[in-house]
């Protein structure tokens, strides 16, 4: 397998595989994966189409396959087998990676250690909120979209963040779209990366959509530099 093969949690804010430092542009390959992370939001076929075509010249086969994976937590199995298949007809060939079996018993515990990751001090909280809902889908929720999917090899955390954050702004999901522009910040993207991701997806995305993206970001961030400010009691 290409790309970083690290536990991504234990790797975001790190620098493997072209990924950016912290405080510079974001390069082609993970701004390609933005982009069409913003695409799979748009629901257009001529827009996903283009941005598979850029993947396909810019970025990693595996990383590009990630965000396709990774889209149906967030847009169901028929978006993601819509676009799974646009981009096979594409590249061709197998997959560019599989995780094996085995790794099912590590679900749950790397779900954790992921989901903890990106919800920071707030981790507790949101399980025992999602808890109250039902425990089932708590359970879910850390098996199936950290455990699972999120906490896979192939992209670090905190590319995958960047291109959660570009996917949701193009949906009606203000509180999950809060949620993981603060995970961003915590798996190591900065303001600055964060800010271009927007940027990428306003390209595709409805400008009113955007417009509310920016201004719920603008709420996150002055949250974070005030914590910044705030000396430690």
């Amino acid at each position: 397998m290409t790309g970083d093969e690290r536990d991504p949690a234990a790797s975001a804010g790190h620098t493997p595989g072209g990924a950016a430092p912290d405080d510079v542009a974001l390069p082609a390959a993970t701004a390609a994966l933005i982009s069409l992370s913003a695409a799979l939001a748009a629901g257009d076929d001529r827009v996903l189409g283009a941005a598979l075509d850029v993947a396909a010249l810019r970025a990693d086969r595996v990383g590009a396959e990630e965000v396709l994976l990774q889209s149906y937590l967030f847009l169901g199995y028929p978006a993601a087998l819509r676009a799974l298949a646009a981009w096979r007809e594409r590249v061709g060939g197998p997959a560019a990676s599989e995780a094996p079996e085995e790794e099912r018993a590590l679900w749950h515990e790397r779900g954790q250690a992921v989901c903890e990751r990106v919800y920071g001090g707030a981790y507790e909280r949101l399980r025992e909120n999602v808890r109250r809902l039902h425990p089932d889908i708590e359970r879910w929720m850390l098996e199936e979209g950290y455990g699972k999917v999120l906490g896979r090899t192939g992209l670090p955390l905190r590319e995958r963040e960047l291109c959660i954050v570009a996917l949701l702004a193009g949906l009606p999901a203000p509180h999950q779209l809060h949620s993981h522009l603060r995970g961003a910040l915590n798996a190591g993207a900065s303001p600055q990366q964060l800010e271009s991701a927007l940027e990428l997806a306003a390209a595709v995305l409805a400008p009113e959509r955007i417009a509310a993206a920016r201004a719920l970001w603008a709420a996150v961030l002055e949250r974070w530099r005030e914590r910044d400010r705030t000396p430690d009691r």
